[in-house]
């Protein structure tokens, strides 16, 4: 059984419980990188074909070695997916009042924080989808196959 496997089967499970309702900043993704990169250099560093010294893998050979979805990606499907099912229960669930709806009140000073539905709009721009009302689009469940697939894809920095 391979380290990824390991990984797979037990840190990423845990770690990623919940993860459809996260809303995610950029420091937050990229330490969750990090951490991914981390766990998959537990393997042990590896031997420089030239010197025979051992050495840790860059971030480039960890993908090539493991060829798995970068954890970002899954997470930013997952968040697509559960918008789709949130979006064809229907506006006037829970659900979907809590996730979409805006709290009332004064917000405090600064910039406001993303919320869950701008991620899944940054989502859908990130795979050729201007201006279009996630609500309708997920309605049709093919076409929104198509697109939770694509964001699988995105070029995560």
């Amino acid at each position: 059984m391979t380290c990824w496997n390991i990984f797979t089967t037990s840190s990423v499970n845990l770690l990623l419980y919940g993860c459809e309702t996260w809303s995610l900043t950029l420091r937050e993704e990229r330490r969750l990188r990090v951490f991914e990169n981390k766990v998959l250099r537990i393997s042990g560093p590896r031997r420089d074909e030239v010197t025979g010294e051992g050495r840790n893998l860059h971030n480039e050979e960890l993908n090539d070695l493991y060829c798995s979805h970068n954890i970002v990606r899954v997470i930013k499907s997952g968040r697509m997916r559960w918008a789709g099912h949130v979006a064809r229960i229907g506006e006037n669930s829970g659900v979907f009042r809590v996730l979409v709806g805006k709290p009332e009140g004064k917000r405090p000073l600064g910039r406001p924080r993303r919320r869950w539905e701008d991620n899944i709009k940054m989502n859908l721009q990130g795979v050729g989808c201007w201006g279009i009302e996630w609500n309708e689009l997920a309605q049709d469940r093919d076409r929104w196959r198509a697109l939770v697939n694509g964001v699988m894809y995105l070029r995560v920095s």
